[in-house]
């Protein structure tokens, strides 16, 4: 019997790796992201030893851009969508003119002709799906009104470069004027036809999708077997975006997002995205695998000043565009520089564009491998613009919110629960979320006038609780000197409200670092996650089922 397939090989030597990898670069406290490229590009076909299968890498990787752009159309209605189109669709176009423009510039000074520079230049101009959406889930900014920005303008880069794919083999012979009879005025008719299916498509979705979609899912919920909704997500995730490919030339990733936002209405929607979570995360992580197989290091020798010109205008040549397109809209810094860190990389429809432009005899084949290099690069160094852009929104809310050492004539005193003994009196209270869980403890504080600082990822939510005049912080817990900003050596108390186990292990290891005697108190939704945030250092972790189990009990006049 033969064990060694290439597709089973593939999956295990690139999870097993990104795994290895991944755990390395945590270490030393840098992106797991670094480590799963590493792994891709030691199970690449430019280094020694096994070498995976390629074509097998990238179909997994689409499999997971499916399954992850499904998930951001779950939590996107079609109505976030349009709020931002005033300025994600003329910022997505002058962006990629801009980056097109310093493409050419620099093809040209290459010694390529205009048709290559165009490739490299558009090339360059659109970010990954999968880099962009995972930094922005990261710190929680999807549902913000930032994360709204960024998507939008994502979905317009998609279809710009959709449209691309169709009209570049029309008019590769005009670009390398050999005409053979070919005009502009024959690119008039697959333009057409290119915007005439994108049309169909939605309104496909739109009449029969918004129908179909939502009863299908659940009519499955209704049968009671958590097998069939599983597997009902997964079909209609990945069969929605399998047939808007086929049938209406869309991207897969554009399908899929489609699916997901007409599946948002529907009040399962939190459910189908907790089901694909764990495909999604895998697939991910593939597809950074199947990014690291694709370049060949050599190159940084070979050739080190395009390398680092095709870097600059990835992740300052386009970044500023876009900086200055969102603040000429009259939008914050803030989001600015959120939309600007988020477009400081490139990815998936780069790679195929370069392929493209190269088989057309466009693209030299140093130019492909200038983009693949650029690509790896500017994912490589995206985390450390979003460490940057936390720090910068730190500083900045620190400058309008002053979080003061406690104070000794504080009256208020809140119970923290039971077990938890404060180890000051008359300190305040950290609270980490300010969602549905927090927002409620913290309207109950507030209520017995305790002293509050709150960190949220939301910015709507930080500048809301500031106007109300709470001492309210943007930015991730978990990043570098955020505890410290919220005066966490001082305080009474820590209250751990986010839904998400792992990050708030993180948080309580670095607070119980700052603080011995604290009082912690988290939230969690298993017993392996009470038993995660306790080794870390929580005094007292609440399971939401043991609470509804003893609340039950006591309805009953039963002691719990």
């Amino acid at each position: 019997m033969e064990h060694n397939t290439p597709l089973i090989s593939t999956i295990v030597a690139g999870l097993v790796l990104a795994f290895m990898f991944g755990v390395a670069a945590q270490r030393l406290r840098v992106s797991p992201l670094v480590g799963y490229l590493l792994a891709g590009v030691v199970i690449g076909p430019f280094t020694p030893g096994y070498v995976a299968d390629q074509k097998l890498a990238n179909e997994l990787a689409e499999i997971g851009i499916i399954l992850l752009m499904f998930g951001v159309g779950l939590h996107f209605s079609l109505k976030d969508l349009l709020s931002v189109r005033r300025i994600a669709i003329p910022g997505a176009v002058v962006q990629i003119g801009v980056a097109t423009a310093l493409g050419v510039g620099l093809g040209h000074t290459l010694g390529w002709t205009f048709g290559g520079g165009l490739v490299f230049g558009l090339a360059l101009s659109v970010a990954s799906t999968v880099v962009l959406l995972r930094a922005l889930q990261e710190r929680r900014l999807i549902d913000s009104n930032r994360g709204r920005i960024a998507v939008g303008w994502l979905i317009v880069e998609d279809l710009a470069m959709v449209l691309t794919l169709v009209l570049l083999p029309a008019v590769a012979d005009l670009l390398k004027g050999q005409a053979n009879g070919a005009s502009w005025d024959s690119v008039a008719l697959p333009i057409a036809l290119t915007l005439g299916k994108v049309a169909a498509f939605v309104a496909f979705m739109l009449v029969v999708g918004r129908r179909v979609i939502p009863w299908m899912l659940h009519y499955v919920a209704h049968t009671g077997s958590r097998e069939l909704f599983r597997l009902a997500v997964l079909a209609i995730s990945l069969g929605v975006a399998f047939g808007a490919a086929m049938l209406f030339d869309v991207s897969f990733a554009l399908g899929a997002f489609f699916a997901g936002m007409i599946l948002s209405e529907s009040e399962l929607s939190q459910r189908a995205a907790n089901e694909t979570l764990p495909l999604r995360d895998a697939f991910a992580v593939l597809f950074f695998v199947s990014v690291g197989m694709l370049v060949d290091p050599g190159i940084l020798i070979r050739e080190p000043l395009p390398v680092l010109a095709t870097v600059l205008i990835i992740i300052f040549g386009k970044s500023l565009a876009a900086f200055l397109i969102v603040r000429l809209f009259g939008h914050p810094n803030m989001t600015a520089l959120t939309i600007s860190a988020s477009l400081a990389q490139i990815g998936e429809f780069s790679f195929i564009l370069a392929s493209l432009g190269v088989s057309l005899a466009l693209l030299p084949d140093r130019g492909r491998d200038l983009v693949l290099a650029g690509a790896i690069i500017s994912i490589l160094l995206n985390p450390l613009m979003f460490a940057l852009l936390d720090r910068f929104g730190m500083r900045e809310t620190l400058s309008k919110t002053k979080v003061k050492a406690p104070d000794p004539d504080a009256r208020a005193k809140t119970t923290l629960g039971a077990g938890a003994k404060p180890a000051h009196h008359d300190g305040h209270v950290v609270l980490i979320g300010y969602g549905r869980v927090g927002s409620t403890v913290g309207a109950a504080l507030r209520q017995d006038g305790a002293d509050l600082v709150v960190i949220e990822n939301d910015a709507e939510r930080v500048a809301q609780l500031q106007r109300e005049g709470i001492a309210a912080i943007g930015g991730n817990a978990a990043a570098p000197d955020m505890l410290e900003a919220a005066a966490i050596a001082g305080s009474r108390g820590l209250l751990v409200a986010i839904p998400d186990a792992f990050e708030g292990g993180q948080i309580v290891a670095k607070a119980r670092a700052l603080n011995q005697t604290l009082p912690i108190i988290a939230r969690a939704h298993s017993a392996e996650e009470v038993v995660h945030l306790k080794s870390n250092g929580a005094d007292v972790v609440i399971m939401g089922e043991d609470e509804i189990a003893k609340a039950m009990l006591a309805r009953l006049g039963r002691p719990a």
